[in-house]
């Protein structure tokens, strides 16, 4: 394996450079004095960044991109085997690492490196600690899932020994990583065309949560089934956070950290009592919407704590908190249409959108969904259907298939089906043109429209707002 030395810059090429994360790492290594360049399918606000910063960024993934003066090649878990650049590295002898390793790497450079991993939720609740951390005047290293309006889009780069990012799970990523601190907010069957099921997923937590050293924090949701068998043998310090079943009183709480007295303002934001080890501490204020965001800004101030920051400065950098790009995004208002987009992709995250949803003003609530692969389509099929069915009108995109083929096994016209059967309205339109024009028809003044999904469904709602 490939060992980089971070101060000694090299040449380094990015094949998939326009990701939210390949993007971030390629300019943190452009700040560090590295030359950079790199691949993608399409240009992108991410790709014309790292243009304006220096690197040189071609828009065909070809074997001529690989040229001689290149010391490492950096790849996604998107790229396979038989793409070009990446064929073409192997055969001139250049040395390869994924993604995931690169971030390893270069997290275990820092002595404070907070690694936040979770099914759902991390994008939002790396943004809760990073809004903290800056306003406690820590100036973190952040290398975000998604864009953050205080950040100035998905990456900053402070002057600190405290770095905070995301640890994915897909393909055992988190498993390259060194964190000091780990975060563990939920444990669901996903990524189903990497994992076996369930069991397997939750071995991979137990192992990233194993790989902490002595003096390490471990941060981990206390609703979590079988919570017992993550925590045996740890090296590292462990605090639990979660909500309190009904009836329980937080003197009796099984979790380190816990809320009570929640309540929503007329917008779904979120407000509680925050309670650690059974005492009252303070009344906290969220200005991002859901119960799930309650339980994520938990993982949060369990974090700050950890940092010795104050409850006062825990309470600002959560109130500054307003959320990241693809998050429940307000995109506009067209003909008094409220347009939310939303980056929910599994059956859970549906539910806590669409749940937190309902607080939200609205006569009648739209969801217009992209499923996003086939395999995790087919293994949800009824869970889909189940979280879909909580909005009134429901209309479907194909399938975004991102790295998968279509076997024919699912459809979103089968999920349609399955919600019509329900008694539910819903649709299913092959191109983005007709949902267009559709909604255009159809949505009137008063409604909430949100467009959901981890591909390419934004573009409904942004073309809705320009014509």
């Amino acid at each position: 394996m490939f060992t980089i030395d971070f101060k000694k810059p090299i040449h380094i090429h990015f094949l998939g450079i326009g990701g939210i994360s390949m993007s971030g790492l390629a300019e943190l290594l452009l700040k560090r004095g590295f030359t950079i360049s790199g691949s993608d399918r399409t240009e992108s606000d991410l790709t014309d960044r790292l243009e304006t910063l220096g690197a040189k960024v071609f828009y065909k993934q070809v074997a001529s991109n690989i040229t001689k003066d290149i010391d490492l090649v950096v790849y996604t878990a998107a790229i396979s085997a038989d793409n070009e650049e990446y064929m073409a590295a192997a055969s001139a002898g250049i040395p390869m690492i994924d993604r995931a390793e690169l971030l390893g790497q270069l997290s275990a450079t820092y002595p404070v490196s907070i690694g936040v991993s979770g099914t759902h939720g991390k994008t939002t609740t790396t943004g809760m600690i990073a809004s903290i951390l800056l306003e406690a005047g820590f100036d973190p290293t952040v290398s975000l899932g998604g864009k953050m309006a205080s950040l100035g889009g998905n990456l900053r780069i402070g002057a600190s020994e405290r770095f905070l990012f995301e640890a994915c799970e897909y393909k055992n990523s988190f498993l390259k990583f060194h964190p000091s601190d780990a975060v563990i907010l939920n444990i669901d069957a996903d990524h189903l065309d990497f994992f076996k099921d369930l069991a397997h997923i939750r071995s991979s937590f137990k192992e990233f949560a194993s790989k902490l050293p002595e003096g390490g924090h471990l941060i981990i949701n206390g609703e979590i089934t079988g919570l017992s068998s993550f925590l045996e043998g740890l090296s590292a310090t462990v605090d639990t956070y979660g909500l309190l079943p009904e009836g329980v009183e937080p003197a009796s709480s099984p979790y380190r950290y816990t809320a009570t007295n929640i309540a929503f303002d007329n917008i779904g934001c979120g407000s509680y009592d925050l309670y650690r080890d059974g005492v009252y501490v303070d009344r906290i204020a969220l200005s991002v919407i859901g119960i799930h965001n309650v339980s994520n800004s938990l993982a949060a101030v369990a974090e700050a704590y950890i940092r010795d920051i104050p409850v006062s400065v825990i309470k600002r950098g959560l109130a500054a908190f307003t959320g990241t790009e693809r998050r429940f995004e307000k995109k506009g208002v067209r003909e008094g249409v409220t347009i939310i987009d939303d980056y929910a992709h599994h059956p859970t995250e549906i539910t806590a959108t669409l749940k937190a949803a309902l607080s939200y003003p609205h006569n009648r609530l739209w969801v217009v969904f992209q499923p996003h692969t086939y395999s995790r389509t087919l293994a949800h099929r009824t869970d889909f259907v189940r979280a879909l069915a909580v909005a009134d009108r429901i209309v479907l995109a194909d399938i975004y298939a991102a790295r998968e083929i279509d076997t024919g096994a699912i459809s979103s016209a089968m999920l349609a089906e399955d919600l019509r059967k329900m008694g539910k309205e819903a649709y299913h339109f092959p191109s983005f043109e007709e949902i267009e024009n559709f909604l255009k028809k159809n949505c009137v003044n008063g409604d909430l429209l949100i467009t959901m999904g981890a591909g390419n469904i934004v573009n409904v709602g942004v073309s809705l707002l320009k014509s």
